[in-house]
C-alpha cells in the first residue's frame, strides 16, 4: 500500500523523537499480536466465555498510555484489553486469564472482563456498560482529595453515551471539578447499531458535553499525532484546573461485537470492513510513515513484529501449562474483610457460610 502523505503530515513525525515512534508501533503491534494469538485459541476451543477484540482500534490505547504521567489513571469497558496491555499488564498474566487459569491476572475468574493492573494505574474492564464512568469520577475524586495533580482517562464506546449513568457522571464531574477525560470510541456500530440510529445528536456524540459545561473535541485515530496532539490539551485542564473533558474519537473495530458475533457482516458489507482495513489500519499506516521517514527499515519493524508475535506465544504456551482455580476459591477475593480476617463491618452482610 502507498500513498502520498502530504508535507505536513511528514512533518509532524519528525516531532517525536525516533526511539518513541519505534515505542508507539511495538506497542500497537503487541496488542496486535495478543489478540490474533487469543483469537486462534478462542476458536479452536482453548477458552470459553466472552472476547472482545480492538482489531484496528489499537492505536487509542498507545496514544493514551504514551501521554500518562505517574499519577494518572485509566478504565475502561469491556473493549479493553490492548488497554491493559500497552499499561504494563504481561501477555502471559493476560492470557492466561483468558484460559480461566489461575496464573491469570484476576486468578482466572473474569476472563476478558478481568484485565486489571493496579500497579500501573489501570482499573480494569467493565462488562456493565457505562458502569466504569461512575467509576472514574470516584478515582477522580480521590485524586483531588489526596492533593495529587493526575487525571483519570475513562474509555467509553459510542453506545455507552446514551446510558444515564454517563450523564450524571458528566455532571458530577462538571459539578465538583473532577479531573476525567472521558474517551468516547466512536467505532460506528455498538453491538450492531450505528449511532445516528441510536442517539438524537447525530453529528457529535461528543458536542452533549455542551450541557455540563464541559470542554470537548473529535479526533481521528486514523491519525496518531493528531491524537497525541488533542489529548494533550485535556490532560493539561485535568492536571491544572481539575476540569473534566469529553473527547470522542472516530475508529472502527474490524471484528464484531465479539469474537461470537455472527452478524457482523449483516449489519454492515463485508466491503466496508475490507475498505477499512486496506486503507484505515492505524498499525499499516503508522508503518508507513516510520519507513517513509526513514525511522526504520523493514528488516527492524519484521524483528519487531516477530519479537511481538514470539511474545504472544510464548504466553498462550504459559497459559496452556499453568493450573485451573481450586473450587474453593470462589468465595475468595470478593470480600477484603474475609480474606484478610478482619472483623465483620459495622453494616452489611457476608452470604458466604450461611
Amino acid at each position: 500500500m502507498t500513498r502520498d502523505w502530504p508535507e505536513r503530515d511528514r512533518m509532524k513525525t519528525r516531532t517525536l523523537a525516533p526511539e518513541s515512534q519505534i515505542h508507539l508501533y511495538r506497542e500497537m503491534v503487541r496488542i496486535r499480536a495478543f489478540e490474533e494469538m487469543a483469537m486462534q485459541h478462542y476458536i479452536q476451543g482453548h477458552m470459553a466465555g466472552w472476547l472482545f477484540l480492538q482489531r484496528g482500534q489499537e492505536s487509542i490505547p498507545v496514544a493514551l498510555r504514551f501521554l500518562m504521567g505517574p499519577h494518572d489513571h485509566s478504565i475502561c469497558g469491556h473493549r479493553g484489553m490492548g488497554y491493559a496491555i500497552a499499561a504494563g499488564l504481561s501477555m502471559r498474566a493476560g492470557m492466561a486469564e483468558l484460559f480461566g487459569k489461575v496464573t491469570g491476572c484476576s486468578k482466572g475468574k473474569s476472563g476478558a472482563l478481568g484485565f486489571h493492573d493496579p500497579e500501573h494505574n489501570h482499573w480494569g474492564c467493565h462488562g456493565f456498560v457505562a458502569t466504569q464512568t461512575a467509576l472514574a469520577s470516584g478515582l477522580a475524586f480521590a485524586l483531588k482529595h489526596k492533593g495529587e495533580t493526575g487525571a483519570v482517562f475513562c474509555v467509553l464506546g459510542d453506545g455507552a453515551v446514551n446510558q444515564g449513568t454517563f450523564h450524571e457522571a458528566l455532571n458530577l464531574t462538571a459539578l465538583f471539578h473532577l479531573p476525567v477525560i472521558f474517551v468516547i470510541e466512536n467505532n460506528g456500530y455498538a453491538m450492531g447499531t450505528t449511532p445516528r440510529r441510536a442517539s438524537a445528536m447525530k453529528d457529535s456524540l461528543a458536542k452533549r458535553a455542551e450541557g455540563y459545561g464541559i470542554e470537548w473535541d473529535m479526533i481521528n485515530a486514523d491519525d496518531l499525532h493528531q491524537m497525541l496532539a488533542k489529548i494533550q490539551p485535556a490532560i493539561e485542564r485535568a492536571h491544572h484546573d481539575r476540569r473534566p473533558t469529553v473527547l470522542e474519537i472516530a475508529t472502527y473495530r474490524f471484528e464484531g461485537f465479539s469474537i461470537a458475533d455472527a452478524s457482523k457482516l449483516k449489519y454492515r458489507s463485508r466491503e466496508e470492513v475490507t475498505e477499512r482495513q486496506l486503507h484505515h489500519d492505524p498499525l499499516a499506516l503508522w508503518r508507513e510513515l516510520l519507513l517513509r521517514d526513514g525511522i526504520a527499515d523493514e528488516d527492524h519493524l519484521a524483528v519487531i513484529r516477530a519479537e511481538a508475535f514470539s511474545e504472544a506465544s510464548d504466553a498462550a504456551v504459559f497459559a496452556k501449562d499453568s493450573p485451573f482455580p481450586v473450587a474453593k476459591s470462589i468465595t475468595e477475593d470478593v470480600y477484603w474483610e474475609i480474606d484478610h480476617a478482619k472483623a465483620e463491618p459495622p453494616a452489611g452482610r457476608h452470604f458466604f457460610g450461611s
